[in-house]
């Protein structure tokens, strides 16, 4: 049902006239035409916590990493442009980092909305690359977004819930590691 869901709504977004990113997306297709990346590299998709993430590589030492984020991306922009920012580099691991910006996008969305459209994403990548392990990397405690807090909190625990029932996913909690003693988020991070 959920894969149903999830490919009525990528044809749902399809059809929109002109789509959300696309000059990012097409940003990444003239950096590949330059300078074409090697398939088989960890792929970090999603939104600007991705994207100004600038000493990754440094983090990862020895892997070899391609970044395809895009800043203020939500995961139906993640579904949308899936055939060219994940399925052409034959990733060896997809990383996803997105879900905050939907929900801070849209004050009324339910934190479970947040969770599907995961969970839409996650069929999708699974149809095309069936064993490539997924990690989602959870929703983190923005000093800025701190009022969407309990949405972020339970939208990251929906989403654990399903990676911990599907093969090869995986979610990383970055949320209490971003909280100082105080329990408020590390204005230094």
């Amino acid at each position: 049902m959920i894969f149903a869901k999830a490919l009525l709504f990528a044809g749902v977004l399809q059809g929109a006239a002109a789509a959300p990113f696309a000059e990012d997306v097409a940003r990444f297709a003239e950096l590949d035409r330059a300078n074409p990346p090697a398939q088989g590299q960890v792929l970090f998709i999603g939104s600007s916590s991705f994207t100004m993430w600038e000493d990754v590589q440094a983090r990862f030492p020895g892997v070899p990493l391609l970044n395809r984020a895009f800043g203020g991306s939500q995961l139906p922009h993640l579904i949308q442009h899936l055939d060219r920012i994940v399925t052409p580099y034959a990733p060896r691991k997809v990383v996803v980092y997105c879900g905050e910006n939907d929900l801070a996008g849209d004050p009324s969305l339910p934190a479970y909305k947040v969770a599907e459209r995961f969970e839409a994403l996650h069929g999708l990548i699974r149809d095309r690359l069936p064993s490539v392990p997924i990690v989602y990397v959870s929703m983190k405690p923005s000093p800025s977004r701190y009022h969407l807090r309990a949405k972020f909190i339970a939208g990251n625990r929906w989403i654990r819930e399903f990676c911990d029932s599907q093969k090869d996913t995986s979610f990383v909690d970055v949320w209490p590691l971003m909280l100082g003693s105080d329990n408020f988020p590390r204005e230094e991070l």
